[in-house]
């Protein structure tokens, strides 16, 4: 004899347009009381990149697809993700193991930083005028992580042959990664080295590098976003600037003459000014936001 149930089947979810998912993500995003500056400065963006790749959505999908409400997989699917984003403090690139850099898409995942320096649009700009980009042949980026820095470059200089530098065998493998799929394996050499150990001297036209630069105090209250990436990205030291010094010391061996060294030092700038009054900083001003980055050029470094 067939057992009758008295409990009602749940009705399936009905679709949901992507209009309604991302302002319900956005909300409960804005509740939740979350730390952003890992690429995104506020919920809605979070949700966006969310929601998009939730739904497996092209950068510009039409309106039509907008309107298309989403699968029951699709919505379980974010569903999962803004709850990682809420419960386990994960920054969002960690999640979609997407970001852009200097108008590049690259992957991104907790072995590496997540590329967020203004440096980005010193390269947009060919570093100009800073140096003659007609001349630059060989740059060196030192603590590449992503690779995000020496992609950048290659692509700003196709001239140039660009050395990607990290201590990092973990990072390492996803800066080629980076480089393999932008077809790049031939112009950027991906290098295991501890700042410039591997690097033969007199070589660069420019040394570019965002090393890591926070102090001890300061990594224990950051944020538990920054909990995710790699603590030999953040910390330098006690006053966070061991990478630092290194690079004053030592970068002038490695520029050609009329060579440049940036440098992203974020919020030490105050405490380099102060540990170093000898040496002329250029410190370089961005009109998309952020700062902490000085230039120097490789007879600077000698003179001082």
């Amino acid at each position: 004899m067939a057992r009758l149930s008295h409990t009602r089947k749940r009705a399936p979810r009905p679709p949901e347009p992507v209009a309604t998912l991302l302002r319900r993500a956005t909300r409960a995003l804005a509740r939740a009381g979350l730390h952003y500056g890992h690429g995104t400065d506020r919920a809605r963006d979070d949700a966006a990149a969310l929601v998009w790749h939730a739904l497996r959505l092209p950068a510009q999908p039409t309106a039509a697809r907008l309107r298309r409400g989403a699968t029951p997989t699709q919505q379980a699917r974010l569903d999962a993700l803004v709850h990682r984003r809420i419960a386990e403090r994960i920054p969002v690139v960690y999640l979609t193991h997407r970001c852009w850099f200097a108008g590049i898409e690259l992957y991104v995942d907790e072995r590496v930083l997540i590329p967020r320096s203004p440096i980005a649009e010193l390269i947009e700009q060919s570093f100009s005028p800073w140096i003659d980009a007609a001349r630059v042949r060989r740059i060196a980026d030192v603590g590449t992580g992503s690779g995000c820095i020496a992609i950048a470059c290659a692509r700003a200089f196709p001239a140039a042959r660009v050395d990607a530098l990290d201590i990092s065998p973990a990072a390492l493998a996803v800066a080629a990664r980076n480089v393999r799929r932008h077809r790049l394996s031939r112009r950027v050499r991906v290098m295991e080295s501890d700042h410039f150990s591997a690097l033969k001297p007199g070589a660069y036209d420019m040394i570019v590098s965002n090393p890591p630069y926070v102090g001890s105090a300061e990594m224990e209250s950051l944020p538990a976003e920054y909990r995710h990436e790699p603590a030999l990205a953040l910390a330098a030291g006690r006053d966070g600037l061991d990478s630092v010094r290194v690079m004053l010391r030592e970068a002038a061996r490695y520029l050609r003459p009329g060579g440049i060294l940036v440098v992203e030092v974020g919020n030490s700038e105050t405490l380099v000014r102060r540990k170093f009054p000898r040496l002329p900083f250029t410190w370089l001003e961005f009109t998309r936001g952020g700062g902490g980055v000085f230039l120097l050029t490789r007879e600077q470094l000698v003179r001082s």
